[in-house]
């Protein structure tokens, strides 16, 4: 069936004219006449069969039909000119991924590590972008999602990657030379919006004694948390496998116990049908297994 929709020429001028308010202004933008404007916004409408701005006299105004058509058509545009420029920059015979990641995990495991992928397959480009919360896979422009175990993928095929585990960590010129345990009872507390009660479980979990567990600054993000920490704010309670580096370098100190009761579950999510990219995401997966045990 043949899709009734609009020229590029008609939704360009009219996402120029629902932006400056202005057939003139609009015109300028696109170095056509005020007239030929107006026509192609008449086409617009005669297809939608509805009006997308009121006319007054000589003045137009974009209605409320047409603001919400507005909306639409400027994503729409926009995304089909991040597409166009994507495809003219890759290079010829390179194939490519496209993956969602938690932005922590992007950051500070699979980028630092994506070097070591490109070396094993030159051709092949990976493109990463954030996702915090699960979404619907199929259709979505992705090939491959690396999130938590969450009821929300079932049906999509998971492969279990990791598990994240909590451990406090601080700058070392935090700490003294009294003992460690009750030293948490004089540092600040740094917590995360997503999991506010984590350090209240820690506490429980190792039968430790802290009067105020649920005070301290909170932020979004593993990252912003670990940042907040190298800058002696306090203490974090960030996955362990994101601070290794800091620790091993001196720039961060986790001298309490690793939690065994705060942990999450990585997975790689794919769609339940195979894809046309299919052997590329086997290869990748291969590679994410290599990495993960080492």
């Amino acid at each position: 069936m043949r899709r009734k929709i609009p020229s590029s020429s008609s939704l360009q001028a009219f996402e120029a004219a629902a932006r400056h308010g202005n057939f003139a202004r609009a015109a300028e933008e696109l170095s056509l006449t005020e007239g030929a404007i107006s026509r192609q916004i008449g086409r617009l409408e005669s297809l939608l069969n509805c009006k997308l701005f009121d006319r007054v006299g000589s003045r137009v105004k974009l209605n409320a039909v047409g603001a919400s058509y507005a909306h639409h058509v400027r994503e729409t545009l926009e995304r089909l000119d991040r597409d166009t420029q994507y495809i003219k920059g890759l290079p010829e015979g390179t194939r490519s991924l496209e993956i969602s990641s938690l932005p922590t995990f992007a950051n500070r495991w699979l980028i630092p590590r994506l070097g070591k992928f490109k070396e094993q397959h030159p051709d092949i480009i990976v493109n990463i972008s954030v996702r915090t919360d699960p979404y619907i896979l199929t259709g979505s422009g992705f090939d491959a999602a690396i999130h938590f175990e969450h009821p929300a993928w079932t049906g999509m095929r998971t492969q279990f990657l990791l598990e994240e585990r909590l451990v406090p960590v601080c700058h070392p010129a935090l700490l003294t030379d009294q003992d460690i345990i009750s030293q948490l009872h004089q540092l600040p507390l740094i917590h995360r919006h997503q999991n506010p009660e984590a350090w209240e479980e820690y506490i429980q979990e190792n039968d430790i004694q802290l009067e105020h567990p649920a005070q301290g600054v909170r932020y979004d993000l593993h990252e912003m948390a670990i940042s907040a920490a190298l800058a002696g704010l306090g203490v974090a309670l960030v996955p362990s496998m994101y601070i290794e580096n800091e620790v091993q370098k001196g720039l961060l100190v986790a001298p309490w116990p690793e939690s065994k009761v705060l942990k999450k579950r990585f997975c790689l999510i794919k769609p339940p049908e195979t894809g046309i990219n299919e052997m590329i995401l086997e290869m990748f997966e291969k590679w994410l297994e290599t990495e993960i045990i080492k």
